[in-house]
């Protein structure tokens, strides 16, 4: 193991500690030291750094998460290394605030999607991130198991930094939910994953490509930056809720579940 590689365990090891989980970054992290020792770099510096967050091409966001990423990373290695480069933090991105319109517009976008199952999965993904204020990670980590739809409660295991919670949700949100998992039952009976939310083949859905459908989704139903910091990201669904009466117990915005099940029948 090179010097490198072992500070990126290191580095690991100690931020898993406090909770994190770090998949991905675990991931990249491998590829940018790699990256650094075929460059025949001995650390960190900005130069590679920003060379590496933008190689394999990709959108500003994407670029954008790699280098916070390695920026991580080497603020942690200039605490043992003075010649490690740490890449200036460029501004943070502008929380991108729905309108009901929009979300409107995103469901129905969803629900163009080709396979039924894979429209009513995108669909209910979509209400239940704006009615709960649940990460994307949360909401394709539920198991069915997790859905306690007598009581109205929602279970969240391993959030974040590891911490479980319970989440009330409104009637209209469990009615939905009921909805979906009698279609979803009805087209994939024998669905591989526990999961609440699956693919037209079964499996848990994966995080990379809901956000890569997202961003389909986005430019379909018509929703554009605000500015150069604000952009419809599905991270933001989080906050859709956030100025309503009684909140969790916000209305589910999706109402056409039902409408698929009917249709499929």
């Amino acid at each position: 193991m090179s010097a490198l590689s072992g500070a990126v365990a290191d580095y690991l090891a100690v931020r898993r500690s406090l909770g994190y989980k770090l998949a991905r970054p675990e991931k990249l992290l491998a590829q940018f030291t790699a990256y650094l020792e075929r460059a025949g770099a001995s650390t960190v510096t900005t130069e590679h750094a920003l060379g590496w967050a933008v190689q394999p091409g990709g959108d500003p966001a994407w670029h954008a998460y790699r280098l916070a990423v390695a920026r991580g990373f080497a603020a942690w290695l200039a605490t043992t290394d003075p010649a490690a480069e740490i890449p200036s933090r460029n501004q943070r991105a502008t929380p991108y605030l729905y309108t009901d319109g929009e979300v409107a517009a995103m469901i129905a976008a969803a629900g163009t999607l080709r396979f039924p199952l894979r429209a009513a999965t995108y669909r209910t993904l979509i209400g239940l991130l704006a009615v709960t204020g649940m990460r994307v990670g949360e909401a394709i980590g539920l198991d069915r198991g997790d859905a306690d739809l007598d009581a109205g409660v929602l279970t969240v295991r391993n959030g974040k930094h590891g911490k479980s919670r319970l989440v009330p949700v409104h009637d209209t949100t469990t009615r939905a939910l009921r909805d979906y998992l009698r279609l979803r039952d009805r087209l994939c009976p024998g669905a591989a994953a526990p999961a609440v939310l699956v693919s037209p083949a079964g499996t848990r859905l994966l995080y990379c490509n809901v956000h890569a459908t997202w961003k389909k989704l986005a430019a379909s139903a018509g929703l554009r930056p605000r500015s150069g910091s604000c952009r419809p990201r599905i991270h933001d669904l989080r906050h859709y809720a956030d100025g309503r009466v009684m909140r969790p117990a916000v209305a589910f915005p999706l109402l056409g579940v039902a409408e698929l099940v009917l249709r499929s029948a």
